[in-house]
């Protein structure tokens, strides 16, 4: 069966960076599986994530 339904238009343009899209998301989730106290900042141009900045806490007991 093939599969006929119209390309999703964003802006105006076909969205043809899916894969970018598949691409950044596994790459976030494997720095979220790593972090245990922190925060992530994604940096987006264009539509593509292009920068993935990490900061991690360090707590410590006294």
């Amino acid at each position: 069966m093939t599969d006929t339904r119209p390309v999703e238009l964003r802006n105006g343009r076909a969205d043809t960076h899916r894969s970018d899209i598949i691409t950044s998301i596994d790459k976030v989730r494997g720095v979220l599986a790593g972090l245990k106290f922190g925060s992530i900042t994604l940096t987006v141009h264009d539509a593509r994530v292009v920068q993935i900045d990490v900061t991690e806490k360090t707590r410590l007991t006294s």
